[in-house]
């Protein structure tokens, strides 16, 4: 799998933190704080470029992964739940030292970057499906992420296992949803394809469950090539 993203750099203080974004913004994402859980709504493209992102994470624990999500159009069905809050995402590795209250600085400080295409190998993109559900049957083996809020972003920190074993909820959505949601097209109940990243096992407090779901109807959009902006 190759994803194109765009490297930053930002120095704060005596501090460089390297900050990676998708090269062109994901505009069919969402991510809405609905109080109890979170809401990631997601089309094909993004869920599976979210994916690669995700599995990006598990092997680059210098590097803080940066996805603006924040004004992007909604989807056009109702939301799961009360809460229109739109929120950033941002993955990072447990051992960099980071702090979370941090990230509006950094943000700000960023330099225009430089693109580059990066190949995921096939262990941890084609065959994070398998991996997955291998993963759900071993769940007590599987470390737990941590999560912050600020500056209107949520930072998920984790593990390399964390990231890796993850990844593969995404990518479901990305490769099950469209097929999902055509064999449910006539049906007057139609729902469209769910998966969640829950917390068992952390700390209350420490994480809220992640529902993502497969949407294809959208709100009009603008230029789908636009690029990332803080």
């Amino acid at each position: 799998m190759k994803l194109r993203i765009t490297v930053h750099q930002a120095r704060l203080g005596s501090q460089e933190f390297i900050v990676i974004r998708p090269a062109r913004r994901l505009l069919r994402a969402v991510l809405i704080d609905h109080d109890r859980h979170l809401g990631a709504y997601l089309d094909e493209e993004a869920a599976e470029h979210i994916g690669g992102l995700w599995t990006l994470a598990a092997t680059s624990p210098r590097s803080l992964i940066h996805l603006p999500l924040r004004g992007n159009p909604n989807p056009t069905r109702e939301l799961d739940g009360p809460g229109t809050r739109q929120l950033d995402l941002v993955l990072h590795h447990r051992s960099l030292p980071f702090a979370p209250s941090h990230w509006q600085e950094v943000r700000g400080r960023l330099d225009p970057g430089r693109v580059q295409t990066v190949t995921l190998a096939s262990s941890g993109a084609a065959t994070s499906l398998a991996m997955g559900r291998r993963a759900r049957r071993s769940r007590e083996s599987v470390d737990h992420f941590h999560q912050h809020l600020h500056a209107e972003t949520l930072l998920m920190s984790g593990n390399a296992k964390t990231f890796r074993e993850s990844a593969h909820h995404f990518l479901d959505v990305a490769h099950r949803g469209p097929e999902h949601a055509a064999d449910r097209a006539d049906r007057a109940d139609r729902r469209d394809f769910r998966t969640a990243l829950r917390p068992e096992g952390a700390a209350p407090g420490r994480a809220r469950e992640m529902r993502l779901e497969y949407c294809d109807a959208w709100e009009p959009s603008g230029d789908r090539q636009a690029p990332c902006r803080s």
